[in-house]
């Protein structure tokens, strides 16, 4: 069942980095698109904001699809890892925890995620 438990684990939290990512990208399930998320970015103190944006979409595509086949899982975890990090540290701590209040609560799911299968690796079921 633990092979089970990280797959779960790997396609919840692909999905979820999928879909920002083509939120991010190409402005996807209502998402504000590369220039909007570079916008975003910028309001955030990220300079050049343009060249941050490429990095955290292709970041959250690639790593999610990664995720997803279970390929080079331990890195793409910990590159999400990273990601979400910053995420929490420059948009949600100074809320507090809970995500009613724009809180880190759901970085921090995410977070012990990534560090999960960083330590779990990708299981029987992947690509590898």
């Amino acid at each position: 069942m633990t092979d089970v438990a990280i797959l779960v684990l790997r396609l919840c939290l692909a999905v979820v980095f999928i879909g920002h990512g083509l939120q991010a990208s190409f402005g996807l399930f209502s998402g504000p698109g590369l220039h909007g998320f570079s916008q975003m970015l910028s309001g955030l103190g990220f300079k050049p904001s343009l060249v941050w944006a490429y990095i955290a979409a292709c970041s959250e595509l690639i790593g999610g699809v990664c995720l997803l086949v279970g390929f080079w899982t331990r890195l793409a975890a910990a590159l999400l890892l990273v990601f979400i990090m910053v995420a929490a540290a420059t948009v949600h701590l100074s809320k507090g925890f809970f995500i009613q209040q724009g809180g880190f609560e759901y970085t921090f799911v995410i977070a012990c995620i990534c560090l999960a299968l960083m330590m779990l690796g990708a299981g029987k079921y992947a690509v590898k």
